[in-house]
Parts: C-alpha cells; sequence; structure tokens
C-alpha cells in the first residue's frame, strides 16, 4: 500500500521529488522519486544511523539526468520510516566482542531482515528489477538483496562497504556507540549536532573536505526531521548479528562495482577489495584521497561511474 504525503526536501533539487509512505509487512518506510517515473530504476540503500537525506541533492539529480527513477528511502529505525519496538535489550559491547570471535550475537534484528525490507518495496512500487546502490552498511544491504533476491537486481554497486568479516578491519565500536548516545551525552539539539560534526571531521574525505557549515545545516536538518538514538543502537547490533557475508555474496550474479576510498578511516580499502574477491566478475574501482563519505567535488564521477556501469 503506498500513501503519498506532502514532504519537502532539506535541500532544493532541479527536480520535483515525490514523496510518499508505503506500508509493506507491517510496516511503513518513507519513500521519494524523482526523474523519469518510467525510465530504468535506481534504489539507493543508506548507511547506519543516516537518514535518506544523508544522499547528496546533486547526486540524485545527476542519476536523474541521465534519464534513471530515482529513489531513495529510510531503512527501518531511522528517519521517518518504521521504529522497532521491542523490550529485547542487548550488549553492543559484548555483541562485538562475539562478532570479532566469528559468532552470531541475537539482536532484535539483523542485515537480512533489512534485505527483506528492501526487496519489498521494491515489489510494492511495481518494480520487476532495479539497479541497486549500497553505502556503507546499506552496502552490505545491498549484497544480500543480490545475493537472496537476484531477479530484483539488475546491477549492483557498492561505495565505502565490507563483507562484514570477523578479520576484517572494522568501526571502533565507541565511535559508533556516539552516534547513539543519550542521557548525559545531551538529547538536544546543539549535543547531537557536535557529536555527529566529530564523526564527520573524523571519517571525510582528506582530499575533499566538506565545509563545517555544510555538514552542520544537514545534522540540524536531519535532527529536526528525525532524531533516533535506539534505531542507531539497534542497527549497530543488526551489523554485528548478520555476521560475515563471504559465503552468501559468492552467489550474487549480477554485475558488480565496488567503489572505494583510498583514505577511508571506517572501513578500509581492503573491505571494498574483500567484496570483489567474492563476487564473480566485480569491478573494484578505488578513489584516491576519498574517505567514508560522498564529498561534492567527487558528485560527477560517482555519477559517471554508477550510470556507465547500470548501462
Amino acid at each position: 500500500m503506498t500513501t503519498a504525503i506532502n514532504l519537502q526536501s532539506e535541500t532544493p533539487s532541479r527536480y520535483q521529488a515525490k514523496q510518499s509512505f508505503v506500508d509493506v509487512k507491517g510496516m511503513r518506510f518513507c519513500v521519494e522519486e524523482r526523474g523519469d517515473p518510467l525510465g530504468p530504476p535506481i534504489m539507493l540503500i543508506m548507511g547506519l544511523a543516516c537518514q535518506m537525506t544523508h544522499w547528496p541533492e546533486s547526486l540524485l539529480d545527476g542519476l536523474a539526468e541521465q534519464g534513471y527513477r530515482v529513489i531513495r528511502f529510510d531503512n527501518r529505525d531511522i528517519g521517518l520510516s518504521h521504529k522497532a519496538s521491542s523490550s529485547f535489550r542487548v550488549n553492543t559491547r559484548l555483541a562485538y566482542l562475539a562478532h570479532k570471535l566469528g559468532r552470531h550475537p541475537e539482536a532484535n534484528y539483523t542485515l537480512h531482515d533489512m534485505a527483506n525490507d528492501t526487496a519489498n518495496l521494491i515489489s510494492a512500487l511495481d518494480i520487476e528489477h532495479a539497479h541497486i546502490v549500497g553505502v556503507s552498511m546499506g552496502g552490505m544491504i545491498s549484497q544480500l538483496l543480490a545475493a537472496n533476491y537476484s531477479d530484483q537486481v539488475r546491477t549492483l554497486t557498492t561505495i565505502m562497504s565490507s563483507t562484514n568479516a570477523p578479520g576484517l578491519p572494522m568501526p571502533e565500536l565507541s565511535l559508533m556507540l556516539k552516534l547513539g548516545q543519550t542521557g548525559k551525552a545531551g538529547n538536544d539539539m546543539a549535543a547531537v549536532t557536535k557529536r555527529w560534526q566529530h564523526f564527520w571531521k573524523v571519517v571525510q574525505s582528506p582530499g575533499y573536505p566538506t565545509p563545517s557549515a555544510d555538514i552542520r545545516a544537514l545534522m540540524e536538518a536531519n535532527y529536526l526531521r528525525s532524531y533516533s538514538p535506539g534505531g542507531t543502537i539497534r542497527q549497530i547490533q543488526a551489523i554485528l548479528a548478520t555476521g560475515s557475508l563471504e559465503k552468501t555474496i559468492q552467489h550474487i550474479v549480477a554485475p558488480t562495482l565496488v567503489i572505494h576510498g583510498g583514505s577511508d578511516p571506517l572501513l578500509r580499502p581492503s573491505c571494498g577489495r574483500a567484496i570483489s574477491k567474492q563476487v564473480n566478475g566485480a569491478k573494484f574501482r578505488l578513489i584516491p584521497k576519498m574517505g567514508h563519505d560522498l564529498p561534492e567535488q567527487l558528485i560527477p564521477q560517482f555519477v559517471r561511474l554508477i550510470s556507465e556501469h547500470a548501462r
């Protein structure tokens, strides 16, 4: 079921963006579309703790200019989409340790469930198959989607992602947990914005820095749109509970492009290379001086790489 709503994007777009609520399997997802409604669909899957508004408008418009039907959405537990309501509690630090030991700690849900969310959305939007682009955690979800729902995926592009194998470099848990801090850490917009600014200062591209004022403006807009620290923690736990994707993604048959930053401090380049080694025929593209973000200076290159791969 799709319900139209009138929501304006936080950053003006050259294209009219249509947002709607889509109900699937008892959950409601906020979805936005722009570009040619009859064009080949490209679905974008965002990463940990990030609302769909983290996709740069210039990237969305750039893909729309290429003739695509461009779709982005809020993952479960973030933005305006479904929030989990469960009394089940997980010790995230113990879950992190269990993951590093190759175990599968319990969680409210896993990335497999989030891949299923995306598959259900594709069906609900009457899309036969789509080009899939996933960033970071969204890249992991994209891999599972391509492996387990192959009929729905025409091509796969992952950006700054990983196979989530325990032996690969992982982000420092303390850095991730700061994004979901509450209580004494402060829940007001100033405190939350300050934590996010610190996070982006650590992970942004050293060769393509984003002005601090732009980062602050995005974080403040996202705080006003939705603030869900509990969702951030549950998404972290979902990553840890999923474990390695390596065996699963060996079944991917969709043409695959792996884009990774040469200076990514959060998921090192070896994480992207691991994807390309496991997926037959995957192409690996390393971008020097790129970190763990989507800097404006690299948007033309992203648009070109994604659109050329999709064609």
